[in-house]
């Protein structure tokens, strides 16, 4: 919870509801205590193909029915998502310029999107209002793990130490899981189960290979861990809070990041493929002590955890103080 006397009382989440935008948006949200609306953007073609740069729909402008838009206007809106920054600035200028707005990762139309831009450090955007950390923001913040950890789950808690959470990710524009690749990622959980004795807490992604997920239930049917299956309340921030380690594929940067919250070493395993931006994301985790090559030894050494949400929340309630005392933005807007 950040200083009570924050002035700030009303803030949008403005996505086109791709779930990652989306849980990155509440995060801050979340940190900075205010309630917030969501307000889901869903742009027709011509227009939606022309975003961030083109003309805005005239159908969805701020007095038109059913506009994502439509006010009274909110003193903060945070947005994340190709298509959300062009209502971002459509947001801006129809409040006058009193919304504070907020872009969270590179909007690709420049640095005068938004009073505010957020991007993680392996991207090359800068400028004077952009802020940069190291990992994504999330809804995991310190507290929410500590209460996590404390909730009863019987089906992690049952599992005897050392517990290992095991994030799976799966096929993406820069990454593939081949054959090969899914035989040394199942090859390496069997060897470190029975070398270590580790117990995993695996969860996987829609877009991890059927193969591997069916190679996953063969190992989890031989006793002693936890996976999800999909179905009943999503243990996936219980695992981050219960385990001693974590496991996760390298082509989600968001997982790790959260995984990096927990201050637990990572083993991030390599699928074929890749890009500068993720390598040159695990090269400055890897800097910090926080990732580890995967298949290898289990490690147990730890490290302060990386948490950007709070930073992201910080800078932002200061630099809306700033603009509101000089005028340039006024609560209720």
């Amino acid at each position: 919870m950040l200083n009570a006397t924050a002035s700030p009382r009303s803030l949008w989440i403005l996505t086109d509801g791709k779930a990652g935008d989306v849980a990155q948006c509440v995060g801050v949200a979340d940190t900075l205590n205010l309630p917030h609306e969501m307000r889901t953007v869903s742009p027709k073609p011509p227009y939606s193909w022309w975003m961030p740069f083109g003309p805005f729909p005239p159908a969805d402008r701020e007095d038109q029915p059913g506009s994502p838009i439509a006010p009274p206007f909110p003193d903060i809106a945070v947005a994340s998502g190709r298509r959300a920054a062009a209502y971002l600035r459509r947001l801006k200028k129809a409040s006058k310029g009193k919304t504070f707005t907020v872009f969270l990762k590179d909007p690709r139309s420049g640095t005068d999107t938004a009073d505010l831009i957020w991007v993680p450090e392996h991207d090359p955007l800068r400028g004077d209002n952009v802020l940069v950390t190291p990992t994504s923001p999330h809804k995991f913040s310190a507290a929410r793990l500590a209460e996590l950890k404390a909730e009863l789950v019987p089906q992690i808690d049952d599992l005897p130490q050392p517990r290992v959470a095991v994030l799976v990710g799966g096929n993406s524009r820069h990454h593939t899981f081949t054959e090969n690749d899914q035989t040394r990622f199942l090859d390496g959980l069997r060897e470190t189960a029975e070398q270590d004795g580790t117990h995993f807490l695996i969860t996987a992604s829609r877009r991890t290979p059927e193969l591997l997920v069916d190679g996953i239930k063969s190992l989890v049917r031989n006793g002693g861990h936890f996976f999800w299956n999909g179905t009943g309340n999503n243990p996936y921030g219980h695992f981050l809070a219960k385990s001693d380690a974590i496991i996760a594929t390298a082509d989600s940067t968001n997982m790790i990041g959260e995984a990096a919250a927990t201050g637990k070493p990572i083993h991030v395993f390599h699928p074929s493929g890749g890009h500068a931006k993720i390598t040159r994301f695990l090269g400055t985790l890897e800097g910090m002590g926080c990732v580890h090559p995967f298949p290898g030894p289990l490690k147990t050494t730890t490290y302060d955890p990386i948490d950007a949400t709070p930073v992201i929340a910080e800078r932002i309630l200061a630099d809306y103080r700033a603009l509101h005392q000089t005028g340039q933005i006024s609560q209720g807007s």
